[in-house]
């Protein structure tokens, strides 16, 4: 009798177990999916922090900007989130896009100079977590990491800390470091929702200790407003879709992979983005995707590709 009802607590322990995690994921979903919808968004940065005493601060950056965040898949394991900026009412601009994964064990860390590192994490090390991939305008990738959606107290966050190339704000004005550590925490709020950042601005080289210029305090600040102001942006993505859908399918297959990868910075005297704007106009078939994409890689990552 005693081990009958000792193999029925332990069944009934496994059960409301599993179900308690089931509840959890749920609210992970639910806090990713709170990210999509249109949004005032103000950008605020200021540096707060430097190791050495005759580092001349720069200015804080503040800007805004209307956004449009589109869910363009809507897996059990996997949902991708497309943001549209809208410019002066109805130009629209495609932004970010940031893929979340459940338990993903493939991931990519920037390393410098235009190249990331492809891995593949331990099973253990992922359990209960959701991966967060970053890509920049033309999908090419930008920064991922893994972590724990947090729900307690009233608060839903996740955060993490990751290298990541300089911010486009920064980028084209910057020499004086090469790597960005990002420390991220997405937090759902009444508002909206929040992307609050503890940067470290990083001198990063081969052989060399890593050395800190300088750090920073970010905060995005996203304010739910009518989907209906965000109108130009979703009719865009409707007109779209399908030629940026190829886009990743194309990015997907260079994905595929272990080791590094590295991107030139310009062909042409022109970036990666502003080659896809004449492929757009043009539709382009999967072909010209693919060969735009190949120009891009350097001969060391083809090889080391070639070579696994």
């Amino acid at each position: 009798m005693r081990k009958l009802t000792f193999l029925g607590l332990l069944t009934m322990t496994v059960s409301l177990f599993g179900q308690a995690e089931k509840s959890k994921k749920q609210q992970d979903i639910q806090s990713i999916k709170d990210m999509c919808g249109c949004y005032e968004v103000t950008f605020k940065y200021t540096e707060t922090f430097a190791p050495e005493l005759d580092y001349e601060k720069h200015l804080d950056y503040t800007s805004g900007a209307l956004e449009w965040a589109e869910l363009i898949e809507d897996e059990d394991n996997k949902l991708s989130i497309q943001h549209l900026l809208v410019v002066n009412e109805n130009r629209v601009i495609k932004h970010w896009r940031q893929d979340w994964e459940y338990e993903n064990q493939n991931v990519f860390y920037y390393d410098k100079d235009n190249t990331w590192t492809f891995k593949t994490l331990p099973k253990e090390s992922v359990k209960g977590q959701w991966s967060q991939k970053v890509f920049q305008v033309d999908d090419s990738p930008r920064y991922s990491g893994s972590a724990t959606w947090v729900h307690a107290d009233g608060k839903h966050y996740w955060e993490n800390k990751t290298a990541s190339p300089l911010p486009r704000r920064e980028y084209t004005k910057r020499k004086d470091y090469n790597v960005m550590l990002r420390g991220n925490r997405q937090e759902i709020t009444d508002y909206g929702w929040l992307h609050e950042q503890d940067n470290d601005k990083v001198v990063r080289e081969d052989g060399q200790e890593e050395v800190l210029l300088a750090q920073e305090k970010g905060y995005n600040v996203y304010t739910k407003v009518a989907d209906e102001k965000c109108k130009s942006a979703k009719d865009w993505w409707a007109n779209n879709y399908k030629f940026w859908g190829k886009v990743r399918d194309s990015w997907d297959n260079v994905y595929k992979r272990t080791g590094d990868l590295t991107l030139q910075k310009a062909i042409d005297k022109k970036p990666l983005f502003m080659h896809f704007y004449d492929l757009e106009a043009e539709n382009s078939k999967p072909k010209a995707i693919n060969g735009l994409i190949e120009k891009f890689i350097t001969e060391k990552a083809a090889s080391d590709v070639e070579g696994k």
